[in-house]
């Protein structure tokens, strides 16, 4: 694979005692954003490494959240016009998005009725020409994680790449695939700072793999894909934590999904390993509309596949959750 990245001033400064820069032609006059970030985010990557236990030449940082990295990953690993990928349904919509933006065919294999991972059916839905297997867990918006051995078992009987999208993994009590990491040498796990972090804002997410593929991650990515505000204030954060909000999330998802249970429009609430509750109701149209008309907005999911007449709602504060609850207990058709 022959990708030369481009060749920033600063990938050529060797160290030393530098005190005048004339190399990026950046102005040189001081603002706090006059000179260009480190487009390798090397102190962020330490401290990420550090966070998770994987070894910094297996991470990389990218802009837009998670998105970034996975339409690195179609560039790498997929030829236009020729090579396909194959994804679960429902899954996080970005994946199909980006194998269109990237003339990428996409096969869509549906979970089982109950949300289980159909693993024998996604290896069967590959081809020669399929290089790349999608696979969000926790899932979004089913909520559910999927166990671990099936999709090591996915990924040793696959000769291509495994992604485990991973952006909703700190609310669940399953074990992560960041363990693999090095072992597995095709899997790609995907984490993001948007979720449990709190950092939605300032778009940020990781992708952690074997060296070899992180470093076509760096060959291919834009140089300075991540400014240097935006590298500053992870760092603040990370120092910061999480603020102990994961633990407060999990227990007012399991208040929500307990009391929504019990609402008479409610026909079943599916447990959940993310911060959020997929929601199966009656009329989830008409029920949209009435929390939209009360200040409430939550997603409708009732046109993905095996998603009808569901709201997917995210967990907010104690009183959000209290308030939402009580409008949908109210809730007459």
């Amino acid at each position: 694979m022959e990708l030369e990245p481009y060749s920033t001033a600063r990938d050529e400064f060797q160290g030393g005692d530098i005190s005048i820069w004339l190399d990026a032609n950046e102005s040189p006059y001081p603002n706090g954003v006059n000179r260009y970030p480190d487009p390798h985010q090397k102190k962020l990557k330490e401290r990420v490494a550090a966070l998770t236990g994987v070894a910094a030449e297996s991470v990389f940082i990218g802009g837009a959240g998670s998105d970034e990295a996975i339409d690195i990953i179609f560039r790498i690993f997929c030829t236009p016009g020729k090579d396909n990928a194959v994804a679960i349904a429902p899954s996080y919509g970005v994946y199909k998005v980006a194998a269109a933006v990237n003339d990428v065919s996409m096969r869509e294999v549906l979970l089982n009725e109950d949300f289980s991972l159909p693993v024998e059916r996604l290896l069967s839905a590959a081809d020669s020409h399929t290089k790349v297997i999608w696979i969000c867990s926790p899932n979004n918006p089913t909520g559910n994680a999927f166990p671990k051995e099936e999709i090591i078992e996915i990924a040793r009987k696959f000769n291509g790449i495994v992604v485990v999208d991973e952006a909703y993994a700190d609310f669940s009590g399953k074990e992560t695939l960041l363990g693999e990491i090095g072992k597995v040498k095709n899997l790609i796990v995907l984490r993001t700072f948007s979720k449990a972090w709190g950092m939605a804002g300032l778009r940020a997410g990781m992708a952690f793999a074997d060296p070899e593929i992180i470093e076509y991650f760096g060959r291919v990515k834009y140089p300075y894909n991540m400014s240097s505000m935006v590298q500053e204030e992870l760092m603040r954060h990370i120092e910061k934590g999480t603020g102990g909000h994961i633990p407060e999330i999990i227990s007012e998802r399991d208040k929500m999904a307990a009391e929504l249970a019990n609402a008479s429009c409610v026909e079943k609430v599916y447990p959940s390993d993310a911060n959020f509750l997929l929601v199966k109701v009656s009329d989830a149209d008409a029920l949209y509309d009435y929390l939209i008309i009360n200040g409430v907005i939550v997603r409708n999911r009732s046109r993905m596949p095996l998603c009808a007449d569901t709201l997917r709602i995210t967990v907010g504060t104690p009183d959000e959750n209290l308030r939402t609850v009580s409008l949908i207990k109210n809730f007459y058709e």
